[in-house]
């Protein structure tokens, strides 16, 4: 078992055209986060609306908050992995910030690392304000990868995931230009475990990625 608080904590997002939601996901990752030393590395991908301005400006009020502007849209995986590459802390969360993973969780991940879990994921329950193609397509893309790929990615698992810094630099050091975190950080290896989460619906806006 490790020390019940990390050092430090980073929390990585990207963001594309979210200027309606961007800061009630820092506030509430920001609370979430409140019993531990916190970076928090917000990407802003090439956005057109307000989002980088109101980044600008949280980051300005907030020392907790990082921002990365990248010179244009280069896509999801691109700007996550452009955060975790910046990211410092020696346990680092990264999480969409749509709001339809919960911030509020990642204590309780904290807590699986703190009892010696290197990657620690989140598992859906429920995937709530999803259409039934949506969550059709899903479970055949789970079924399919399951088939096809040498990695044990477990379904309704996503993105938002929590890594030891030793787990974070074995994944960084992985060349792949075409990339899929997700299985990725399945593929490195380590102690993993998973935490189930009722996924809620999008807090704002549509979905952009």
């Amino acid at each position: 078992a490790r020390d019940a608080c990390p050092t430090l904590l980073s929390v990585v997002a990207p963001v594309y055209d979210e200027q309606e939601l961007v800061e009630e996901f820092v506030a509430r990752t920001c609370a979430a986060a409140a019993d531990y030393e916190l970076e928090l590395v917000i990407v802003n991908d090439g956005s057109t609306d307000g989002t980088p301005e109101l980044l600008d400006r949280i980051a300005a009020a907030d020392e907790r908050v990082r921002v990365i502007h990248l010179s244009r849209n280069f896509g999801h995986q691109a700007a996550l992995t452009a955060g975790l590459e910046h990211a410092v802390g020696d346990v680092v969360a990264m999480i969409d910030a749509d709001l339809q993973d919960p911030p509020e969780l990642i204590p309780d991940m904290i807590a699986q690392w703190s009892q010696g879990a290197d990657v620690v994921y989140a598992v859906r329950k429920k995937r709530e304000g999803e259409t039934a193609f949506k969550l059709a397509t899903a479970s055949w893309f789970y079924k399919l990868f399951d088939k096809l790929a040498q990695v044990d990615l477990e379904p309704n698992s996503g993105d938002f995931r929590l890594l030891d810094r030793r787990a974070l630099d074995a994944l960084l050091a992985m060349t792949e230009r075409s990339r899929f975190l997700r299985g990725m950080t399945v593929w490195v290896g380590f102690n993993q475990t998973a935490v189930p989460y009722q996924r809620d619906a999008r807090h704002a806006g549509e979905t952009k990625y």
